[in-house]
């Protein structure tokens, strides 16, 4: 147990990651040993997106700022708005005074993050280090990796990863993914209070959330119109929502102006967490190239569509057998909706729900509050290296492996 009260400040860029934090964050907040506060901001703000900055309002954290002013008002700048959010965090961070930055992921708004608290010499954690992202995310990812103290893991192919990177084997925890727990909750709403709330007839529906891929924003336009021209060609009825502000997004809500004068659409900037979640578990399937269909289509058992090349590496379909891999072409993705049926598998590759235990326990260790802020390098080689590095004129040295 720690020995004095610690303050932990959590960093929400977008609807995404905070579907990720929550659990933690009201984990924190509950607990008599430590203080959550929340920083709000990035995509939250804005409000063709939703506004979702409200979504955590409604959660009535004690600690609650909402930066605004800072979202991101065009996706060409995100450069530009990587150093606001730098400047801005870091003199809330000087008056808020936290032991610990939690950050999510691949975002830009977790790099400020990151970068703010190495800086500064605060402990930072990162949650869901070591994956696999696809496109300019995954780059994010690994740097926030390297900027991270602590290492919030959701399985052992991710601490691998970690390790590969140079990281010590003490500072990562594989805790699953939060939001697993979630989902496993039996106090989620219906499904027929879900479609209550967003007005959403349908009997049976699939969800489409697709993102743009930033390396590819001058195919934008024609992918986009694929992935649209083969929804309305499958004749299927489908729950639409908004995708990510990163470049390339206009491409995609122009495509979906396509779908607004057809019955068989419902489309939305964003839906509440815990409701997309019912709306998730009861869809036929989710088609496009969210980290959903990777990630908590399987816990379901839901058919999952993964579109292009944004996740790219990210999953087996030998593991994840919910899971087909198509490209940007329309016939293609109608044939996957048609076979959609077949994927209904289960798989549980990001944790069992205990997630919010172990992340407590992790806060609760002496362990964690002594690791330093200053971190090394740790050279390692992965098994098997060893014999490719004796090979005449390699030049490399030799390596036992890591355990």
């Amino acid at each position: 147990m720690v020995s004095t009260m610690k303050k932990i400040l959590f960093l929400t860029g977008t609807r995404a990651d905070y579907g990720k934090l929550k659990g933690l964050i009201k984990a924190v907040e509950e607990s008599p040993d430590f203080e959550a506060y929340v920083y709000v901001c990035g995509m939250h703000l804005l409000e063709r997106f939703g506004g979702t900055y409200r979504e955590v309002l409604k959660d009535e954290y004690d600690n609650t700022y909402v930066a605004l002013g800072l979202s991101q008002s065009s996706a060409s700048s995100a450069s530009v708005s990587l150093g606001d959010t730098v400047r801005a965090f870091s003199s809330y961070v000087d008056s808020v005074k936290p032991d610990m930055i939690v950050v999510h992921g691949d975002r830009m708004d977790a790099l400020a993050g990151a970068v703010v608290g190495a800086l500064t010499n605060v402990l930072v954690a990162h949650v869901e280090g070591g994956e696999l992202s696809g496109t300019i995310d995954e780059s994010i990812r690994h740097a926030i990796s390297k900027f991270a103290h602590v290492h919030l893991a959701c399985n052992e192919d991710a601490r691998r990863r970690l390790l590969q990177l140079g990281e010590d084997d003490e500072r990562i925890f594989v805790i699953g993914s939060a939001d697993v727990d979630l989902m496993l909750d039996d106090n989620l709403p219906t499904l027929e209070k879900a479609k209550a709330r967003y007005g959403i007839p349908f009997a049976n529906y699939g969800i489409l959330m697709y993102h743009p891929v930033t390396t590819e924003v001058k195919n934008a336009e024609a992918n986009a119109r694929a992935v649209i021209d083969a929804v309305i060609e499958s004749g299927r009825d489908f729950v639409v929502i908004y995708p990510n502000s990163d470049l390339g997004y206009e491409a995609i809500l122009s495509e979906y102006k396509r779908l607004l004068s057809c019955e068989r659409f419902r489309i939305f900037p964003s839906l509440r967490f815990e409701y997309f979640l019912s709306l998730l578990k009861g869809a036929d399937l989710i088609l496009g190239n969210s980290s959903a269909g990777v990630r908590e289509s399987g816990v379901y058992g839901i058919p999952a569509i993964d579109i292009g090349t944004r996740q790219k590496g990210r999953y087996s379909t030998d593991e994840c057998g919910n899971i087909q891999h198509v490209g940007y072409d329309a016939n293609e993705i109608i044939d996957a909706i048609v076979a959609s049926g077949e994927y209904a598998v289960k798989a549980f590759a990001y944790g069992k729900g205990n997630s919010v235990r172990g992340f407590m326990r992790v806060l609760e260790s002496e362990a964690v509050w002594s690791l330093s802020t200053q971190k090394q390098f740790n050279d390692r080689c992965l098994e098997g290296d060893a014999d490719a590095q004796r090979k005449e004129g390699s030049g490399a040295h030799s390596c036992e492996g890591w355990k």
